[in-house]
């Protein structure tokens, strides 16, 4: 792993958050964009070399309303940059991770991403994420 790519955090309102972390970060969201297979709408700061994804929502069955259903609004995931995606995956099953999906998938931010299961990273949902401009299927 390389550094922490960004923290994933839930919000019930993207554009109130979107207010809110301008205003903590001095900084505008450089990006906003719909992943509609898993049913989100994000929105990205950048923080010195990391980044801050908001995630709201976009459907009442997605994961991302599950978990503000559960817990409420806070920090959703830690996403980690990585060199080979594949690769790290392997090495992560082989530690006795339990991987959310067998292969990567295509996510926000120009990524490709799997994840791990919280239960097997010590109750924190860990995303791996690689630029899908170097990643090869």
């Amino acid at each position: 792993m390389r550094k922490i790519e960004h923290l994933g955090i839930a919000v019930n309102n993207l554009e109130e958050a979107n207010e809110l972390y301008t205003k903590l970060l001095g900084v505008e969201p450089y990006k906003q964009e719909s992943v509609e297979r898993e049913g989100v709408t994000t929105s990205f700061f950048k923080v010195g070399e990391s980044k801050i994804e908001l995630l709201e929502a976009s459907n009442p069955e997605s994961p991302i309303a599950k978990f503000l259903e559960k817990r409420g609004q806070g920090i959703h995931h830690i996403a980690y940059a990585v060199d080979d995606i594949k690769a790290e995956m392997k090495r992560l099953q082989d530690e006795g991770f339990v991987l959310l999906s067998d292969e990567p998938k295509p996510g926000a931010d120009g990524k490709v991403v799997v994840f791990l299961h919280p239960k097997s990273s010590g109750g924190v949902l860990v995303e791996l994420c690689m630029d899908q401009d170097e990643y090869e299927a």
